[in-house]
C-alpha cells in the first residue's frame, strides 16, 4: 500500500510567503452569517431553570443525603 501525502509542497504553493504565511491579498473574505435570515422574533423567554423543577431537584437531593445519612448512623448504632 503507498501512502501520498494529499498536502502539496509548501514550495510550489502559490499565496505562500517563504515562512508559510499568507500575504494579505490572497486570504479570502470572510463568510458572512445570516442573523436576519429568520422570522422576527418579540418574545424571547427565559433561559434559567423554572422554580418548581429546581425545587423537586433539591428536594430530591435533600432526600437521598438524608438516606445515606440515616444508612450512615444505622450502621455505626
Amino acid at each position: 500500500m503507498s501512502y501520498t501525502n494529499p498536502d502539496p509542497e509548501p514550495e510550489r504553493t502559490t499565496g505562500l510567503e517563504p515562512g508559510g504565511g499568507v500575504p494579505p491579498g490572497e486570504t479570502p473574505p470572510a463568510e458572512s452569517s445570516m442573523p436576519g435570515a429568520g422570522p422576527l422574533e418579540t418574545h424571547n423567554p427565559t433561559k434559567g431553570w423554572g422554580k418548581g423543577p429546581l425545587t423537586a431537584i433539591l428536594g430530591l437531593v435533600l432526600l437521598v443525603a438524608a438516606g445515606f445519612l440515616a444508612y450512615a448512623l444505622a450502621l455505626i448504632f
